[in-house]
């Protein structure tokens, strides 16, 4: 399996983070509870996010293939090229030249891409086929507002 990329285009990354205020408090997702105005810290998103900010690009998921893993259409995908992809891991592969995000899973000598969603079907590469992996998705970045 090939996991070094070719040709990788990714924006270069500011040196100087953003820290936004991280509340101590943990929002309810069930049943409401009262809030704090407790600050525990400050929060940087660049290094929250990425941890290998040489090796680390952004690309925009597209179609619905991964909704069973919470990756849906034009959210935004942090991926690092450094890491060493393992069985269940989310890349971002190249099948039949296109990219594509999909679950990895190794079984045995039988490497498969699986989609997290049943409508689509798994990618076995056969003997003598090339897997080529760009990176390892390490999270999704979702907007719920307009704009």
């Amino acid at each position: 399996m090939n996991t070094s990329p070719h040709a990788i285009q990714h924006p270069a990354l500011g040196n100087q983070p953003i820290h936004v205020p991280l509340f101590s408090h943990k929002v309810a997702a069930g049943f409401p509870s009262p809030a704090t105005d407790y600050i525990e810290d400050r929060l940087s998103l660049d290094e929250h996010l990425i941890q290998h900010r040489d090796t680390t690009f952004f690309v925009r998921a597209k179609g619905n293939s991964m909704v069973g893993a919470g990756i849906f259409d034009n959210d935004l995908l942090v991926v690092d090229r450094s890491l060493n992809p393992v069985s269940g891991d989310i890349v971002i592969a190249v099948v039949d030249g296109d990219l594509t995000v999909k679950r990895l899973i190794k079984r045995g000598e039988t490497i498969t891409l699986k989609a997290e969603n049943s409508r689509y079907q798994e990618i076995e590469f056969k003997d003598g086929q090339e897997l080529q992996v760009w990176g390892v998705v390490t999270s999704a970045i979702k907007k719920f507002t307009r704009g």
